[in-house]
């Protein structure tokens, strides 16, 4: 299963989710279910302004796991 690591590189960023939110300016439910790995699609788009914002590359953003 892939993960996206958003909350942790949020942790290490010292930054909040309102705060990632606000960046991105989709809707909160979006927003909720990608950082929560409920959702079964991310646009390019998305993924490309993560890394913008986070300053890292699409491997720092996913992971994959056994689950």
């Amino acid at each position: 299963m892939l993960k996206l690591r958003v909350l942790e590189l949020l942790e290490k960023s010292g930054k909040t989710k309102y705060w990632l939110y606000m960046q991105l300016g989709m809707s909160y439910q979006n927003f909720s279910r990608m950082v929560n790995n409920q959702t079964k699609s991310i646009r390019y788009e998305n993924i490309e302004a993560l890394c913008q914002i986070f300053n890292c590359t699409p491997n720092d953003l996913f992971e994959i796991t056994e689950e």
